[in-house]
């Protein structure tokens, strides 16, 4: 199988979508070693990056690996879809998105808190995108739940891990610097 393992990979990740597959998966389902799939994936990645013929790659965000358009095909594709309503994200719901993947898991109140509105609406919305997800429920009165990002964050995103995310300004340290009256 080795021989064809590009052409086997080709194909799964075609037949995946957007949903992606992890390795762990993959090396279930062909029942071949981790290292071996993992270096062809790695060399598929590299061949179809270079390939200026192909208007597709390979990518792993997230932790799942997928076929996605290269860049150059992004402008057509806006056009050829130009009539499919706005999807772009308000103010509002990066804001809201964004800490919940800085504090996740997270509930609805502290998220309010952090914000200083109701964010009831921004969190129905996030998750009929599938950018959010309710991950648990906390031990507080009432048992709100908790919130964390999905797949579809990381992909949207264009994410590994959250580790990638940019480090927030550490703002106390900068106003104990600035003393107004010193």
């Amino acid at each position: 199988m080795e021989s064809n393992l590009q052409a086997i990979l080709e194909g799964i990740l075609f037949i995946v979508g957007d949903e992606g597959v992890r390795l762990e998966r993959l090396v279930e389902t062909l029942e071949m070693d981790e290292e071996v799939i993992q270096s062809t994936l790695d060399a598929m990645i590299s061949s179809y990056v270079q390939d200026d013929t192909r208007g597709v790659e390979i990518v792993c965000y997230g932790g799942c690996y997928k076929m996605v358009s290269k860049a150059d095909v992004h402008e057509y594709a806006q056009r050829l879809f130009e009539s499919t309503a706005n999807k772009g994200f308000s103010p509002a719901a990066l804001e809201t998105l964004a800490i919940i993947a800085y504090k996740q898991p997270i509930t609805r109140a502290e998220i309010e808190e952090i914000r200083g509105v109701g964010c009831d609406m921004m969190i129905r919305k996030l998750l009929a995108r599938n950018l959010i997800k309710e991950v648990g429920r906390t031990d507080a009165p009432g048992r709100p739940f908790l919130y964390g990002v999905t797949e579809a964050f990381m992909d949207a995103f264009q994410l590994q891990s959250l580790e990638e995310l940019p480090e927030l300004p550490d703002f106390a340290k900068e106003e104990e610097s600035e003393n107004l009256f010193g």
